[in-house]
């Protein structure tokens, strides 16, 4: 007895599954930022030929030239990825050859914090005109429950073939498939390698789930499969609130302390020796990144159409957010101690990536607290290792050019709000005339000209 493997015989799920195997599947991945284009090298490693996509022409000519423009990604790995068949590209019309397309687009929040899911429509009314049947597609971009179902979908289903999305069973030749798998990029963390970081897939229907985790099983080393894009999506949230309600939870209590006069360091310090029950968190000048910052407010304005409020969640995002408008009225207060005004002072800010040794500016903090200074009408300069100009973003205008780490005593006040290591905080404190800490940067050192905060 004989077995076929004429692949007219296979389903298309199979079909797709055996390309992977084979490493003959071509993956189409869209947006080459913080998130997209360390997923590419991720795949490229394992020898997929791997097409990435942006808006963003200036990207797609620095990746082809063998170029970088993320600091932790250096240009040998492009070039790696390179001779294994990678290429970046903004015509969208190549999205028709790809058998996978991976969407990792930015969902931010618009001026009155609510969910900004303009990229993932512009990307999915730019998919509809070029896709085919078979084609497995997969949203990574980080938002709230039911987004791909209710939105991704329809739009996908617009396309001018009429296919649909496979909800049961192998897709006919009129189907594709469809799932969720959010992101867990952790910027500047070098202690768990990409692949060691389990990825949740939650599928459109038990077939499309098999497949984007036959898909992210090639690079990962545990894959979770969910029952539904919702499971999947609502993880992603859960993942990101409990940090950001634990960081509102030590931000407060940092409050607290200030006016009782314990230091908050010295308390979650002797907490975390607990061998159960405790993870510590930290507080700081404010919370940054592409998430923490965000899917609060995506969960609280999604809950809102159940007539469900999260007050809970809404308030650690709020007092979040109040974090920058409390290092502006310590340094003010500190200022005053010296007998200066805020208004007319030199300030250097230091640090304005939202983390330490990133060169990343998304929420940032230090933009908003160099905004506040300014608003007061201090004379701000900044310094940033990773940054020798910032522009304008989608919430900010600073037109601000990096400021050499010299002469710390013509300034007021240096204020350290992003502690990296570059930085050498008992020089700083023996040169400046005074130093605002919103990081604890400067612990062990003992000086007069130190407020912490």
């Amino acid at each position: 007895m004989t077995t076929t493997t004429n692949t007219s015989l296979m389903s298309s799920a199979e079909q797709l599954k055996n390309k992977v195997a084979n490493r003959t599947a071509k993956i189409g991945i869209i947006g080459q930022g913080y998130v997209g284009l360390p997923l590419a090298l991720l795949f490229s490693e394992q020898k997929f030929r791997i097409t990435g996509f942006d808006v963003d022409q200036e990207k797609v000519n620095t990746l082809n030239g063998g170029g970088s423009y993320i600091v932790r990604i250096p240009v040998t790995e492009i070039q790696a990825a390179q001779a294994n068949g990678y290429k970046a590209t903004s015509d969208f019309s190549e999205i028709a050859s790809m058998d996978v397309v991976i969407i990792a687009v930015p969902t931010p929040l618009n001026d009155h914090h609510e969910p900004d899911l303009s990229y993932i429509v512009k990307t999915a009314e730019n998919i509809a005109p070029f896709l085919h049947a078979g084609q497995m597609i997969i949203l990574e971009s980080t938002t709230y429950p039911g987004t791909t179902e209710e939105l991704l979908i329809p739009i996908l289903e617009k396309n001018p073939s009429g296919f649909k999305a496979c909800r049961n069973g192998h897709a006919t030749e009129k189907e594709f498939y469809v799932a969720f798998s959010p992101e867990r990029e952790d910027p500047g963390n070098d202690t768990v390698a990409r692949r060691d970081i389990p990825k949740v897939v939650g599928g459109f229907g038990e077939t499309a789930t098999g497949i984007a985790t036959t898909v992210y099983g090639t690079i990962f080393n545990k894959t979770v499969p969910v029952s539904t894009p919702a499971v999947a999506e609502m993880t992603k949230l859960l993942e990101n609130i409990y940090r950001c309600v634990n960081i509102a939870l030590v931000n407060e209590l940092k409050l607290l302390c200030m006016r009782m006069g314990i230091n908050i360091w010295d308390v979650i310090a002797a907490a975390s020796t607990k061998p159960f029950g405790f993870q510590p968190f930290y507080p700081g000048p404010g919370i940054g990144g592409h998430c923490i910052p965000l899917d609060p407010f995506y969960l609280s304005w999604k809950a809102k159409e159940f007539d469900f409020h999260t007050r809970f969640i809404e308030l650690a995002g709020e007092i979040n957010l109040s974090m920058p408008y409390h290092v502006v009225s310590t340094t003010m207060e500190a200022l005053n101690k010296h007998k200066k005004a805020l208004n007319g002072s030199k300030v250097l800010v230091l640090g304005v990536s939202y983390k330490k040794d990133i060169d990343d500016l998304r929420e940032s903090p230090s933009l908003t607290v160099i905004e506040l200074l300014q608003k007061e009408g201090a004379e701000v300069f900044y310094n940033d290792p990773y940054f020798e100009f910032v522009g304008r973003g989608r919430k900010y205008d600073l037109q601000m050019h990096n400021t050499p780490l010299e002469n710390l005593a013509q300034y007021d006040a240096v204020l350290i709000v992003t502690d990296h290591s570059d930085y050498d905080y008992a020089k700083i404190v023996r040169e400046a005339k005074l130093v605002i800490d919103t990081r604890n940067a400067t612990k062990g050192i003992e000086a007069e000209n130190i407020v912490r905060c």
